[in-house]
């Protein structure tokens, strides 16, 4: 898991989607548990909510990069 967006500006736009979508995925897994009252670590959430966020800005940054270029 790549811990900041440096490392994530490293990765292509198709990389980057596919990390996103695996960490939606487990987001909503995560969720079901907690609803269900397995969930072991609440914080895991949050912490895929926001590096799903990170992905999602490093995304845009390099989408209007492609744009502009």
């Amino acid at each position: 898991m790549a811990k900041n967006t440096k490392d994530l500006r490293e990765l292509s736009i198709g990389e980057l989607a596919t990390r996103r979508r695996e960490l939606k995925e487990e987001n909503l897994h995560l969720r079901v548990q907690k609803e269900s009252g397995q969930l072991e670590n609440p914080a895991r959430i949050r912490e895929i909510r926001r590096e799903v966020a990170r992905i999602e800005t490093v995304l845009t940054e390099k989408k209007s990069a492609e744009v502009e270029a």
